[in-house]
């Protein structure tokens, strides 16, 4: 069968790669620091430090996600053999049409597994700090903020991470002004570090009493959440820390007390803010370790560009500025302008379904670096 012979010719173009992931996945490495992090969590003393055991438990169950679905794909690939076998002897279309269903399941899984293989910088395996803040647009821009704001959070829900909102501001009329969510997953800043830049909607607004299509902006940055304790010293004179009434959703006690913190820092600008602890002091130290971990950043980077590129404040969050464009009206479609990856399923994107844009960001970034180690 013709199907057949095009279905065989195209899984034995899968075998280099796969075997090429398993290698840069290092299944023998992981194997071992499985080992090794199931006998600390036998320790009678593990549980002791809560933080510190989440985050173990969090990495076990990551490795042993990642070589169960190596060892997936290599007993589907030895399946689909068997199937394409069976095709010739049977000579049956049924069997061709589960082949092309098993080999199109295969390459979008060995898809995954290869982007896990460009989150190995610094970080990426850390828990992402996400920043929402309306831009031009007035209400629709707060609306649009709250839309991308429930985007995120369906993406994180998918992925089976936890989200903690740090602090909201809440719009004037409607929508939500700007807000800090905490995305808590093995990887969420490696994947959501694709997000940070200037998002763009066009729609016919439900807040123009004439019908009129209009466009509004939001700017997005993200920054890992760095949990060790870090040296960096920041003096009195370069900052400013403002105490001030929570505001929006946190319950009664939040809502009652002059608790949440902002601290500018005056040198390079970062503003960060938390509002969502218990106490003062709970939010000044949650604040204080959000401005050391971007600081960190700009310290690392090599140049500007870079520098800028974690700051997330330096672009206007207006017309020209944007990395992607999401078109409601008068045709739908969602366009990265870094990537040129796009898709007219709109309402699949704004429910949390962003991995092709990550996925495409990271090639994007992994080929650059290639090509400049070439040069």
């Amino acid at each position: 069968m013709v199907e057949l012979d095009n279905y065989k010719s195209e899984l034995a173009t899968l075998k280099a790669p796969l075997e090429e992931v398993r290698a840069s996945l290092d299944v023998k490495g992981k194997l071992n620091r499985i080992t090794e992090l199931d006998k600390m969590m036998e320790e009678p003393d593990f549980w002791n430090d809560p933080g510190k055991a989440s985050k173990v438990s969090a990495e076990l169950k990551n490795l042993k996600s990642t070589v169960s679905q190596l060892e997936g794909l290599s007993r589907q690939y030895e399946d689909i053999e068997v199937m394409i076998d069976m095709g010739y002897e049977e000579n049956d279309p049924a069997i061709a049409a589960e082949v092309g269903e098993m080999l199109g399941a295969l390459k979008e899984e060995l898809e995954t597994l290869r982007m896990e293989t460009l989150l190995s910088e610094e970080y990426d395996t850390d828990n992402a700090i996400l920043s929402l803040r309306a831009g031009a647009g007035g209400t629709e821009a707060c609306d649009w903020c709250a839309m991308l704001y429930r985007m995120y959070s369906r993406w994180a829900a998918k992925k089976g991470f936890e989200t903690e909102l740090l602090d909201m501001q809440e719009g004037d009329e409607a929508g939500i002004k700007s807000l800090t969510v905490q995305i808590n997953g093995y990887h969420a800043y490696g994947l959501l570090k694709s997000e940070h830049g200037v998002h763009r909607l066009v729609r016919i607004s439900p807040f123009n009493a004439a019908g009129k299509r209009e466009t509004s902006f939001v700017a997005c940055d993200v920054m890992p959440d760095i949990e060790e304790n870090l040296d960096i010293d920041i003096p009195d004179d370069d900052i400013r820390i403002d105490v001030f009434r929570s505001s929006g959703a946190g319950g009664q006690k939040v809502n009652k007390t002059s608790s949440a913190i902002r601290i500018t820092h005056f040198p390079t600008g970062i503003v960060v803010q938390c509002q969502n602890e218990r106490s003062q002091y709970q939010n000044k130290d949650k604040a204080m370790q959000m401005l050391k971990a971007k600081l960190l950043i700009l310290k690392q980077q090599a140049n500007l560009e870079k520098a800028a590129d974690i700051r997330g404040v330096v672009r206007d969050n207006n017309f020209g500025s944007q990395i992607r464009s999401y078109v409601l009206q008068p045709y739908t479609m969602v366009k990265d302008l870094r990537t040129e990856e796009e898709t007219g399923n709109t309402s699949a994107v704004l429910d949390g379904d962003i991995d092709r844009f990550i996925y495409a960001f990271l090639k994007m970034k992994a080929l650059n670096k290639q090509a400049s180690a070439e040069r």
